[in-house]
Parts: C-alpha cells; sequence; structure tokens
C-alpha cells in the first residue's frame, strides 16, 4: 500500500482510486467515544425550512438585535505588492528596500463593507446576514463561511488528498481552540493517584516548540517528548529523531506516544520549514508506528523563496492543481500524503486577517471531524457571528442583485477565491521584505571586529610592528524560509567573561542589557520555548528569538540595529561587576525567593 498510495504517488494521484482514511478511532479518548449528537443542535436543520412555524427552538427574536448592519472600511486584495514565487539567485538586498512595504500610495485600495440585517435569501450556503449570524448555529460554523472554506481546502489549498472522498473540516475560535479540542478528543486525562503508568499518554513535540500547546497538554497528565530538530525542523532519523525516540521509548514514563504535535512552516519559535522529503520520511514512521500527526500551520503561506540558497528555488508541488501559481509554490501540508487519513491539520485567521478575530478551522478525515463536532456542541457551540458574518461579506459577497448587503471587491462584490488568494500573496510579500531587512542587518553586524598591533619577533622597532585585524562570531541565524521570526543562536564561549562567569548568567545579563538605554530592545529567551527543563537548562539559553512582524515599518531597520548593537556591545564588557550589576534586580527576586523557600521548608 505504502508503494501506490504513499510518498511515491504523487505522479499517480485518481481520485476515482483512492483508499479510504483507516479507522483511528482506538485513539479516541473515553470522552470522546462518549459524546453524542446534541439533542438541541438536531433541530437547526429544519430552521431553514421555508415557511415553517418555529416552535421548537429557544431562540431570541432577531428584531431585538441591537445591530441594524455591520460596516466596515476593508482593504482590497491587491493592496500589497507580491514577491516572486521561484525566483532564482534571489536578490534579497532589493527585497529590503527603503520602503519594506512596498507601498507608497497615502490612501490604500478600499472598499466599505456591509453586512445587512436580512438578506432575503432562503439558501443557508448563500445567506450572509446578521438575522442569520447574530442566532444559535450548527457547530461546524455559519453555514456560508463553513462551505466556502471547506470547498477552499478540498479544491485549492489541499486538491490530492490521497484519501478517498477527502476531509472535512469543522471552524474553530483560532489554533489553539482547535488544538485544545483535538487533544480532548485523541487523549485521556491521566492522573497518577488513580491511573496506572502503562496509560499515560504522551505528547511528540519538537526540541523547541510553542508552549501554549504543552500548557494546554501538561494539565491533562501527558508526558511531554522532544524530538530532535535541525535547521529544517523535527528530525526523522539520527540520535535523538523521530525513529530514535519511538525505537528506545521507555515504557516506565508510559504508553508510547501516538500523537505528535508540529508546526511544520516557520516553526515556532526556531523558524524552520520542513521540506516535502522529510514530511514523506516522518508520515512513513508514523504509519509504522500508529500515529496521528497534530499539524499546526498558521505560518503556511508566509513563505520566502528569497530565503532559498543562491541558484535554487522554492519546490513547488508535483501536480499542479490548486488554480493558483501562488499555492503551487508552498511546500504543500502533510496532507498531501496523508493516504491513512492520519493527519489533523489547524488552520487560522489570525496571520491572515486578525488574531482578535478568534476564527480558524480544523481539516481531517470526516470521523475524527465527526468527534470534534460533537466536543464543539457542547463547549464553544461556534465561533463569533460578528466575525464570521464579516469574513464571509468579505470574501463571498452579496449573492443577489436583491441582498443589501456590500463585499469587499471595489464593485461590491466580495474577494471570491482569487482575490483572497492575492490578499495571502500580498502578505507574504510585505512579510518577506521585512525578513530580509532585519536579517540583512543581523547578518552584518553578527561580528565584533577587534584592532591592534602586534610586534615582529625579529625586531622590538615600532617599525616592524604590523596591523592585526581579530573577527569574533557572537552569534549566527538561518536566514528563515517562511513564519515570522528569526532563531538567533549566541556563542558565549567567546565572551571575554566565559570563564569567570557562567554562561547562562551571561545571557540572562545580555537580555538584560537590551532593555536599557540606548539599545530598548525585548527579544523572546530561548528558555521560554524549551519543553523540559534539562533543554532549557543545557541550551535553552543560547538562543533567542526576534519578531519581524509585529513592529512598525519605519522602526524595524532601528530595532534590529539596536539588537546588533546591543549583542556587540556587550562583548565588549570585561568586568564581573558590570554584569552584575545588570543582574541586581534579579539576583534580589532570586534571593528573596530563596528565603521564602527555606522558611516554608523549615515550617513543614
Amino acid at each position: 500500500m505504502e508503494s501506490m498510495h504513499g510518498a511515491d504517488s504523487d505522479a499517480a494521484y485518481d481520485p476515482a482510486n483512492l483508499p479510504s482514511p483507516i479507522d483511528l478511532s482506538h485513539h479516541l479518548s473515553r470522552n470522546a467515544k462518549a459524546r453524542e449528537a446534541s439533542s438541541i443542535k438536531q433541530f437547526y436543520k429544519y430552521f431553514a425550512i421555508p415557511g415553517i412555524g418555529q416552535l421548537a427552538g429557544g431562540l431570541p427574536n432577531d428584531k431585538y438585535f441591537p445591530y441594524d448592519t455591520l460596516e466596515a472600511k476593508v482593504s482590497l486584495p491587491n493592496r500589497w505588492k507580491p514577491t516572486p514565487n521561484n525566483p532564482v539567485d534571489p536578490p534579497a538586498a532589493a527585497l529590503a528596500s527603503s520602503s519594506i512595504s512596498d507601498d507608497s500610495n497615502d490612501d490604500p485600495p478600499a472598499s466599505r463593507l456591509v453586512v445587512p440585517h436580512e438578506s432575503g435569501i432562503p439558501d443557508p450556503l448563500k445567506m450572509i446576514d446578521l438575522k442569520s449570524a447574530l442566532q444559535y448555529g450548527t457547530a461546524q460554523g455559519y453555514p456560508a463561511l463553513y462551505y466556502f472554506i471547506r470547498q477552499f481546502t478540498r479544491n485549492n489549498l489541499h486538491p490530492t488528498i490521497p484519501y478517498k472522498d477527502g476531509p472535512e473540516v469543522i471552524l474553530t475560535c483560532g489554533s489553539t481552540d482547535g488544538f485544545s479540542k483535538a487533544i480532548q478528543a485523541l487523549s485521556n486525562e491521566w492522573f497518577p493517584e488513580h491511573d496506572p503508568v502503562s496509560e499515560r499518554p504522551g505528547l511528540l513535540v519538537e526540541q523547541y516548540c510553542y508552549m501554549n500547546a504543552i500548557q494546554t497538554a501538561k494539565p491533562r497528565g501527558l508526558t511531554i517528548n522532544p524530538v530532535a530538530i535541525d535547521d529544517e525542523g523535527m528530525c526523522a532519523y539520527g540520535k535523538g529523531g523521530l525513529e530514535d525516540v519511538l525505537e528506545n521509548w521507555d515504557s516506565s514514563k508510559g504508553r508510547r506516544p501516538h500523537l505528535i504535535y508540529t508546526v511544520t512552516i516557520g516553526q515556532n519559535p526556531t523558524s524552520g520549514t520542513l521540506s516535502l522529503t522529510r514530511r514523506k520520511e516522518i508520515y512513513s514512521l508514523c504509519v509504522k508506528y500508529d500515529i496521528i500527526i497534530i499539524e499546526d500551520d498558521p505560518y503556511w503561506y508566509l513563505q520566502f523563496p528569497s530565503a532559498s540558497p543562491a541558484g535554487t528555488a522554492a519546490a513547488p508541488r508535483p501536480i499542479k492543481t490548486s488554480g493558483f501559481d501562488f499555492l503551487d509554490s508552498l511546500i504543500p501540508s502533510y496532507l498531501s500524503v496523508d493516504y491513512q487519513g492520519r493527519v489533523v491539520r489547524l488552520d487560522t485567521f489570525s496571520k491572515t486577517v486578525a488574531p482578535g478575530c478568534r476564527l480558524g478551522w480544523i481539516t481531517a478525515q470526516p470521523l475524527l471531524i465527526e468527534r470534534i463536532l460533537r466536543i464543539t456542541e457542547t463547549s464553544t457551540q461556534q465561533p463569533s457571528g460578528f466575525v464570521q458574518s464579516m469574513i464571509a461579506e468579505l470574501i463571498m459577497g452579496p449573492q443577489s442583485s436583491s441582498d443589501g448587503g456590500r463585499g469587499g471587491a471595489a464593485d461590491g462584490s466580495g474577494w471570491k477565491v482569487d482575490g483572497w488568494v492575492r490578499w495571502l500573496e500580498g502578505l507574504r510579500g510585505n512579510y518577506e521584505r521585512r525578513m530580509n531587512a532585519m536579517c540583512d542587518i543581523l547578518d552584518a553586524g553578527k561580528y565584533v571586529v577587534k584592532a591592534g598591533r602586534r610586534q615582529s619577533l625579529s625586531s622590538q622597532d615600532d617599525e616592524q610592528s604590523w596591523a592585526v585585524v581579530e573577527k569574533t562570531k557572537i552569534y549566527d541565524f538561518i536566514r528563515p524560509l517562511g513564519g515570522m521570526f528569526v532563531w538567533v543562536r549566541f556563542d558565549f564561549k567567546t565572551h571575554p567573561l566565559r570563564k569567570r562567569v557562567p554562561e547562562p548568567r551571561l545571557s540572562r545579563a545580555l537580555w538584560v542589557l537590551w532593555t536599557t538605554k540606548p539599545y530598548l530592545v525585548l527579544a523572546s529567551p530561548g528558555g521560554i520555548f524549551a519543553p523540559t527543563q534539562d533543554i532549557k537548562e543545557q541550551d535553552a539559553y543560547n538562543c533567542f528569538r526576534i519578531c519581524f512582524a509585529a513592529c512598525p515599518e519605519e522602526d524595524l531597520k532601528p530595532i534590529s540595529q539596536r539588537f546588533a548593537d546591543g549583542a556587540r556591545d556587550f562583548w565588549r564588557i570585561k568586568d564581573v561587576s558590570k554584569i552584575d550589576k545588570l543582574l541586581k534586580d534579579d539576583d534580589q527576586a532570586s534571593a528573596r525567593a530563596n528565603a521564602e523557600m527555606s522558611f516554608l521548608t523549615g515550617m513543614c
């Protein structure tokens, strides 16, 4: 089956001859298995029957909603200029031009969007209005938006998913909500007081990872099991790689993990981007060891061809079937090789519209989506109707001439699929220019240069002395192929005080120095992304994550320069007392904490 439907099946993709997704019900939690369809929600499909007298549901009267319309001034999809999809020998300097956004229009193209109180359209898949959006709704999501996302996912984003009848989707309140529901559906809670160790579930994660996922899984009793990473991301083979972790699993920790949580494009925090080849290797191991992949991909559209090695291009999809060159140029999701239906993909509007939308969706095989649907019915129910209607109107627009709404296009129609893709392409262009602007400055600042004079061995005369320039590399990084972050790794072994001050203490002092004048830069220390205490203590202090996405355009280069200047100036510190002064507050806080702990221990 592997050879027919697995890693080498791209060229032979045939929708009529695909396997059904395998039964993964043995991975469902006790909670998820016990869920039944909501006795209230089952009525909702009858509410749309024309002329039906509605006496069953406890719905408020829509005429009493205090909103007559929702209106906004919104961007046209061509506001931002794209960057090339597959540049050869990429002109990084040109992308990091003086105008990071590459937009000189003081009045950017915009349109007036209106969500009417009532659209007058009876078809729930075309209806976009407040009358329907602000009522109680189905857990799948607002029908019009759900249907658009489902079609866009199946036809454009992941058109070659290699299992029969394709995936299903469900809307979520963002990726964090999606992950929480996936974990709830696919793992049992475990407590040491009453559960045997042999039943303890586990979660596989990257060596450095997004800690919200860890903080969701840990309280449920899951073991957290890091897998080695390289510049791409999770390693399939080698020491600490996925195969190594699974083959040498220590059963005294609990069950061998059956879940992976991974961010594969612009990995948070390391910015690694996983190749299609690596995905196939990891997927093959997941088949062998019966593992479900939870793929969190908020940065998928932010892939940067200009960061590829000179003379190479971003790998295109084997078959260009999305209908858009931009989408075809992106490294595909794990879904593209998921012939068994063991991938649960999390998507979000947080990076493409706004984090405050709290709107996203899950894509997976129907059995898993159905169980997550049951969880949703009695928890969040569905995302905010305000947000769903605004995004539906933006993209889809009014569905008839009598509809009082206005979409996001200049003529009042919606952006449609091509407009949405054009918006995504423009966003990628802006973030790519920002990335190159920051990385160019970091490249120029990663050395401390020391100039001096040395005496000739043959003479003590000044005329025989000669100038010397010493360069010390203080940090390094990989220009990211995607995402919003640069992962900077410092070499504290080259610091002048390395023999007198422990490296973790030097790292903390550097972080504090950045927060003082004239630098005033806040970076994320690597320790907050370490999934285990060992990684935090043994390596994380070397690393810092910096983000090129959030700061104002005019501040990006100056802030990046201050980061580099602060690092160079820190390497010029040769007096231990200066380190102690920087860490005075930290030391005092630590002393207070130790004193309090001693006092409490003495009372026990």
